[in-house]
């Protein structure tokens, strides 16, 4: 998408709910009766230091996330890249329009979700029991979907550390997309998600092939690709993963202290 990564970034507005500094930015159609195009925009400098993550290294993991997803074929990821805008270098990702569910004429409940214990409707699943700020007992919950499963299992091979309710959308255009992967692929067991609702069921056998076929290229096509994005040590930590995985195709269990992250939306 030549416009990603050519066209100027005007800001029109920030995330304030961020941890860190998150843009909202257009950019011109090249055509002049084109619509702009809307992005995020999360620049380097404006990257929250954390304690087990090498500082500015975040934009590169987001973009590294979306060429693993890219490389299976499955498009989780909106289109991401690596560019300069106003502030400096910095991850500008395609804006996703999602799907309204509590509109007058919509009121259905979310991808992930909380219901009262005991309610949870067909066609989700419970993940765990919780007290809300009032001090009242829900339950978390996700759709058993396969389009939300086989973000669940990117996440696997991501090691994604921060899998909240708000960073999986359903798109107006029928996908559901997953945002927000700058604290991924590390080497040490980081996986924190929302999304355990298929603990210790099978990985779908659709999804296998694609794993298949990505670890074949792991050392080669796809470890070039992400080379300049994360350190060797990470690639081979994605490639341990993926094996791992094809070894025992098995959605896992909890087995940290913090399996979800902290807040869950």
């Amino acid at each position: 998408m030549p416009v990603l990564t050519e066209g100027d970034l005007d800001i029109v507005g920030r995330i304030g709910v961020a941890s860190n500094l998150t843009l909202v930015c257009e950019i011109a159609a090249p055509e002049p009766d084109g619509a702009p195009l809307r992005v995020v925009y999360k620049p380097v400098r404006g990257e929250r230091p954390l304690w087990d993550f090498p500082d500015g290294t975040l934009a590169g993991r987001e973009v590294a996330s979306y060429l693993i997803s890219e490389h299976l074929g499955w498009g989780v990821i909106p289109e991401t890249v690596l560019r300069d805008g106003p502030l400096g270098p910095g991850m500008v990702q395609r804006w996703v329009t999602s799907v309204d569910n509590r509109t007058d004429a919509r009121q259905r409940l979310d991808l992930v979700d909380l219901c009262t214990p005991g309610t949870v409707p067909e066609g989700f699943c419970e993940v765990l029991r919780a007290l809300d700020e009032q001090g009242n007992e829900v339950s978390l919950i996700h759709a058993d979907d396969p389009r939300l499963q086989r973000m669940a299992v990117l996440d696997l091979l991501l090691n994604n550390a921060d899998r909240k309710g708000g960073h999986a959308l359903e798109g107006v255009d029928g996908q559901v997309y997953g945002v927000d992967h700058g604290i991924c692929l590390h080497t040490e067991p980081k996986l924190r998600t929302v999304l355990w609702g298929w603990a210790g069921r099978p990985v779908h056998e659709s999804l296998i092939p694609d794993i298949t076929a990505f670890a074949a290229n792991l050392p080669g096509a796809v470890a070039d690709s992400l080379a300049t994005h994360i350190t060797d040590a990470e690639i081979t930590a994605l490639t341990e993963r993926a094996k791992a995985l094809l070894d025992d195709p098995v959605m896992p269990i909890p087995n940290s202290s913090r399996p979800i992250p902290w807040p869950a939306f």
